[in-house]
């Protein structure tokens, strides 16, 4: 492998200043085979994508302006699985890679760490490993040609790429109302994997008639609002929302390209769910047009292109960093996540049975995918008391749909 060596996009930036130890930044994406994990075959199968994916083959390093990433020359090793879900990848200066990939039964995990790429970077990673597997497991499946983006391609940082140079956004986020009660000791996270049959829940969002986004994006927030006490109920309940900026510029990137939009709204408590639902939807619609999403792409990555800033030492800019960040997450009461509908490859369908996808988080972080007609809803939980997603849930049952809810035990 050639030795090459990436700056850091300007959300990676934020996400190594501000992680710690209850959320260390880490996407973790799992699937779950029809058959047990052949641990010989997956570590050929993540050896072959790692080849295939150079810029995921990485480790971090620090310089004297800004961290920056550089290939790392020690080989992925695939382990049974044995950590908790979304533990740090990344420890100090520690130059590894900044992924994992694991098993347990059936199951493979890829963790990552946030900085190396987002979602959709991930998924397509998944999907590469899930595929060299399945081959080697099958050789008469014909796998689909190679993607037609190249090497530079996926590596890009579409930050700067697509900078355009519009107006900043000048009008700061409030402070938003924040789940009270204890977090989980030991600063840990429990992770509830919630699954539903997804026609029933679009069903619920047609008849309110908004999208499935904006009608869970409701229900969180109807959830978090009977939650409220009532001192705090004249403060606003915020949904942040990470957009996915490939649909908005013709990036091939691997790496971090998104933003996130914020819906908020404050409460009266005699809203039905279809009101919060139309408002969300409005709301989600004016913050995800296209021209709001490029002023906003350009006022992140503006500050980046500040020639006084640049020349800053790295522990004064790591500063500014956690203060920005933690000034923007007390504008934010949760995160939802859409990941869409999952699309594998057609030739790896007959085997593969469920997905699964969580984020570390301080919070209340939901991400919503649907792959066949699963509808998979994965809350990662920092708070000991579940109330959040117990209303959440019972929303949904009281409408008459099916729910199966697990969960991952925690040291109490």
């Amino acid at each position: 492998m050639a030795s090459t060596w990436y700056r850091i996009d300007n959300v990676s930036k934020v996400f190594i200043a501000s992680r710690n130890r209850r959320d260390p930044r880490v996407i973790r994406l799992s699937c779950t085979l029809t058959e047990e994990i052949d641990p010989g075959a997956l570590q050929q199968a993540a050896e072959l994508a790692a080849a295939e994916m150079p810029s995921f083959q990485m480790s971090l390093h620090r310089g004297l302006f800004w961290p920056y990433l550089a290939t790392c020359r020690k080989g992925i090793k695939v382990l049974p699985e044995t950590l908790p879900p979304c533990s740090a990848v990344y420890t100090g200066d520690s130059r590894e890679l900044l992924y994992r990939i694991t098993y347990f039964r059936r199951r493979i995990n890829l963790e990552i760490f946030h900085v190396l790429t987002d979602g959709t970077g991930a998924m397509e990673y998944l999907y590469r490993i899930l595929g060299h597997y399945l081959k080697l497991k099958h050789p008469e499946i014909s796998l689909p040609t190679a993607a037609s983006s190249s090497a530079a391609d996926r590596a890009e940082d579409s930050f700067r790429n697509f900078y355009g140079q519009k107006p900043a956004l000048k009008t700061p986020n409030p402070r938003a109302f924040h789940v009270k009660g204890g977090k989980l000791p030991f600063k840990q996270t429990r992770f509830y994997e919630v699954h539903l049959p997804a026609g029933e829940v679009l069903k619920l969002a047609r008849e309110a008639e908004v999208s499935l986004t904006s009608y869970l994006g409701a229900l969180l927030m109807l959830s978090i609002y009977q939650e409220m006490p009532a001192r705090d109920r004249k403060k606003r309940i915020a949904i942040s929302l990470p957009v996915n900026l490939r649909n908005y510029y013709p990036s091939a990137t691997s790496r971090n390209f998104f933003n996130s939009v914020l819906v908020s709204r404050v409460m009266s408590g005699e809203e039905s769910l279809k009101e919060i639902a139309e408002d969300f939807s409005r709301q989600l619609k004016e913050k995800t047009a296209p021209e709001a999403i490029h002023v906003q792409m350009d006022s992140f990555q503006r500050w980046e292109e500040n020639k006084l800033i640049a020349i800053a030492p790295l522990w004064l800019k790591n500063l500014v960093v956690r203060g920005f960040t933690k000034r923007e997450m007390s504008a934010v009461s949760a995160t939802l996540s859409s990941m869409g509908r999952l699309t594998p490859p057609e030739e790896l369908l007959p085997y593969l049975e469920r997905f699964s996808a969580f984020s570390s988080t301080q919070q209340i972080f939901l991400t919503v995918f649907s792959f066949r007609d699963d509808l998979t809803l994965s809350f990662s939980y920092a708070f000991n008391n579940p109330n959040v997603l117990r209303n959440f849930v019972t929303a949904l049952t009281g409408r008459g749909v099916k729910v199966n809810v697990t969960a991952t035990e925690v040291i109490s």
